[in-house]
């Protein structure tokens, strides 16, 4: 399994809705692009340290408990399921793993530089050319939890956009069985 390390490139509100954020990793060339979807307090947790408020965040609960582990961690995006990607946390020293959100793990990669690989082939599959002049970005529907995606295809049936619909209820009925 080969992997390769992403770096954050940005994050961006979704127009419409004002809950939602979109995280736009990228590969370290900067060729590749993967979109993770992020709620509203996630988007807060992130805008406080982009936006360089270390005393305030000096003290917040991820930055107390870093300082309790050792230095050993990596995390691995290893796959989709039910919308959500897959993140392993893993301690290298032991060997010992368990799950985080993806947002989550930006967040830790963020302030601790604990590094955040994903699987090649699955970059690959998920992934778009990194356009850093794009004005939006593309998010693959299998990353999107099933009430985003019945709201998208909602949205594609009053817009006529059938073929859209229609891959958006392959996958909500994928999803079913």
């Amino acid at each position: 399994m080969r992997r390769l390390l992403l770096r954050f490139e940005n994050m961006q509100q979704i127009v419409g809705s004002d809950d939602l954020s979109v995280i736009l990793l990228t590969d370290a060339d900067r060729r590749r692009a993967l979109s993770v979807v992020c709620d509203a307090d996630m988007t807060r947790q992130l805008l406080l340290r982009l936006r360089g408020n270390s005393r305030v965040c000096r003290t917040m609960l991820p930055e107390v408990l870093l300082q309790l582990l050792p230095s050993t961690y990596e995390m691995m995006i290893v796959g989709v399921f039910d919308g959500q990607y897959q993140v392993v946390l893993t301690d290298t020293a032991n060997g010992e793993n368990v799950r985080i959100r993806t947002s989550d793990a930006v967040l830790l990669s963020i302030i601790s530089h604990v590094p955040l690989y994903i699987e090649e082939r699955l970059m690959a599959q998920q992934s778009v050319p990194f356009d850093e002049n794009a004005t939006g970005v593309a998010i693959p529907i299998n990353s999107m939890d099933t009430q985003r995606l019945k709201i998208a295809l909602q949205n594609a049936v009053d817009e006529e956009n059938y073929e859209l619909a229609s891959q958006l209820r392959d996958e909500i009925n994928r999803r079913k069985q």
